[in-house]
């Protein structure tokens, strides 16, 4: 992994594939390359680190030609490095391959090759597959044979984009449990590894599927299944505007996505909340009642912060509608032997929809009978495409590695079917409905209204800017929102954070409390604040100094800690989401004042394709 780009057509390749790479950074990498078919021969330039270093070297050795790929990496196999970036080639410069994923078996492939006298030059796992590749071209089979071969015998994940010096009008792609699409232009045609670096170019392109290759020509795309038998496939056309994948004048791409969550959270509402018939709207979801009265359990199924957005929908579906709940992280439950049946329900949740625990706990689940509910923002995304249904987040590109709006679209998504849940079993009446409706369609203004107030973070971010250590606390769903802005203040300004239910601090954890040790405490919940209370003193008698989170009108924590941030009077379900967008600002400011890279934090991808 991680980001892929290819194309063929009449233009120069090297400008379109620079520019596909640059809509791909948010992914996350740490080094780059391109491979370009020339005349009678593939020329290729890489670099470590950012693409501001290949399009250095792209001056002093420019690329000429209308077929080429790119690729930028994050690291699995080897360090990073010059050598280990993609693309890879063959010793004699036959096959050029770039490579998302995980090959398995390499090992094995490698002592093979080099038992027949292949050397190998690289570290990664992706330098076998070029190397076998050649095996089987120069055994007599053609550029597509020799490919169905290799995928015959490699194992694991990937997506991958080949090229041959003897088919100078001919781009190879395949995926299997990595996300690959092909972009159809008028004379020429696209290859990527998300739909953002296409925009440009096309609006029209088709998904692959697992164990499907690509054979992709200026003026023609055919598609094979496992049994090389060609596949016919819908055009997808994208509806998203360019400017949704742009940064819009902002500093970096997460203060403009924590700046869109209101529009997000309206349009969602829009969207879903049918006031006039008192439900709502599934989109073809037919989870019925006799459906749901042979559901005997529920398991939620993530990983990161789709997984608090997961917690938090526990919550939710437990207290409303008494339905038993297992919160679990996809890649614990995929060997955990969990119980499924007939009459489990699975809801994972992942915001690229191309997770792969997540996937593989989706597949788990089918093979095991499980009806799936997958809660999902990228349209045709592999998840999307394989669960039984899929409940939309509607929350666009989200390009920031670290995520903000996908979070609150995806907790949003939870209460929704928890929700739709209550109605049809009747655990919720109509007036509570209505009520909830309220507070649904009042949260988009209130949100405004702590975003308009961030000088208050921005401000904190500054005075504790050098904490060393950082707790955060809460009780009930204040607990699952702790844990996301815990996971946010790590992943964009690298300090280290825990979170933990307020009262489990006496049992252990606050041995780590001395003076000046920051601690942010969230108090939204009504039936839990004077709990909470006690705890901050708990940790104040210790040295901590202490920024409470609260609805407005609880004066009574400003005596007791040194910092207070306040957030508009909300119901107990919709106040964690103010209090998270807080949150957000604060590890935004902390990082912007650290001068880390909050778009691309280390060692960090966006769509994490592997195990």
């Amino acid at each position: 992994m991680c980001g892929i780009v290819g194309y063929i057509g009449k233009k120069q390749a090297t400008p379109i594939l620079m520019e596909g790479l640059s809509k791909l950074e948010y992914r996350g990498y740490d080094s780059a390359g391109v491979a370009v078919h020339h005349g009678d021969s593939i020329k290729m330039v890489k670099a470590q680190g950012k693409l501001v270093n290949l399009a250095k070297r792209l001056e002093e050795t420019p690329l000429s030609g209308t077929l080429g790929i790119g690729h930028t990496r994050w690291a699995t196999h080897g360090a990073p490095s010059d050598i280990n970036s993609h693309p890879h080639m063959s010793e004699d410069k036959m096959i050029a391959v770039v490579h998302n994923g995980i090959i398995e078996n390499y090992l094995e492939i490698k002592e093979e090759l080099e038992a027949k006298g292949y050397q190998f030059h690289s570290e990664t796992d992706t330098e076998t597959v070029a190397l076998l590749l050649d095996y089987y071209y120069k055994r007599g089979n053609d550029f597509l044979e020799s490919v169905f071969a290799v995928l015959e015998r490699i194992e694991g994940a990937y997506a991958l984009a080949i090229l041959c010096k003897d088919d100078p009008d001919t781009l190879i792609a395949a995926r299997k449990n990595c996300p690959l699409v092909i972009g159809q232009g008028e004379g020429e045609n696209f290859i990527a590894s998300d739909i953002p670096a296409l925009l440009h170019h096309t609006r029209d392109v088709y998904f692959l599927d697992d164990h499907e290759v690509a054979v992709v020509k200026a003026d023609s795309i055919t598609i094979y299944n496992e049994q090389k038998q060609t596949v016919e496939r819908d055009l997808f056309h994208v509806d998203w505007s360019v400017d949704a994948a742009e940064k819009g004048g902002y500093d970096h791409f997460m203060i403009k996505e924590i700046n869109e969550q209101p529009k997000i959270v309206q349009e969602l509402i829009a969207q879903r909340v049918d006031r006039e018939k008192g439900e709502i709207r599934m989109d073809g979801i037919s989870l019925t009642k006799a459906d749901l009265e042979k559901i005997d359990r529920i398991y939620v199924v993530a990983c990161g912060t789709a997984y608090h957005a997961g917690l938090y929908g526990k919550f939710l579906i437990e207290k409303i509608c008494r339905i038993p709940v297992v919160a679990d992280v996809a890649s614990e439950f995929r060997y955990k032997d969990p119980i499924l049946d007939e009459k489990t329900l699975v809801i994972v949740v992942s915001q690229s929809g191309e997770t792969a625990d997540t996937l593989e706990a989706l597949r788990i689940s089918k093979r095991h009978g499980a009806r799936v509910l997958a809660i999902v923002n990228a349209v045709g995304s592999s998840i999307a495409r394989e669960a039984d249904d899929v409940f939309y987040i509607l929350a666009g590109p989200e390009i920031s590695v670290a995520s903000t709006k996908a979070f609150t679209a995806q907790a949003l998504s939870m209460a929704l079917i928890c929700s739709h849940i209550a109605l049809m079993m009747g655990h919720m009446t109509k007036e509570e409905f209505m009520a909830l409706c309220d507070e649904w369609e009042a949260l988009p203004q209130k949100i405004s209204h702590v975003l308009q107030k961030s000088l208050v973070e921005e401000g904190l971010a500054k005075k504790y800017k050098q904490s060393k250590n950082v707790f955060y606390i809460g009780r009930g769903v204040d607990y699952f929102v702790s844990m996301e802005s815990s996971l946010k203040l790590k992943e964009i300004a690298y300090l280290h954070s825990e979170a933990y239910a307020a009262g489990e601090l006496k049992h252990g954890p606050i041995a780590m409390i001395e003076d000046s040790t920051l601690v942010i405490a969230l108090l939204t919940q009504e039936a839990l604040f004077e709990k909470t209370l006690s705890n901050i003193k708990e940790v104040k008698a210790r040295g901590a100094k202490v920024i409470a989170i609260t609805q407005k009108g609880n004066t009574t924590a400003e005596g007791e800690v040194e910092d207070i941030i306040y957030i508009p009077q909300s119901s107990w379900m919709t106040a964690p989401l103010l209090a998270n967008v807080t949150t957000q600002l604060f590890a935004y400011y902390v990082a912007k004042e650290l001068g880390t890279d909050i778009d691309q934090p280390r060692n960090l991808a966006k769509s994490v394709t592997v195990e």
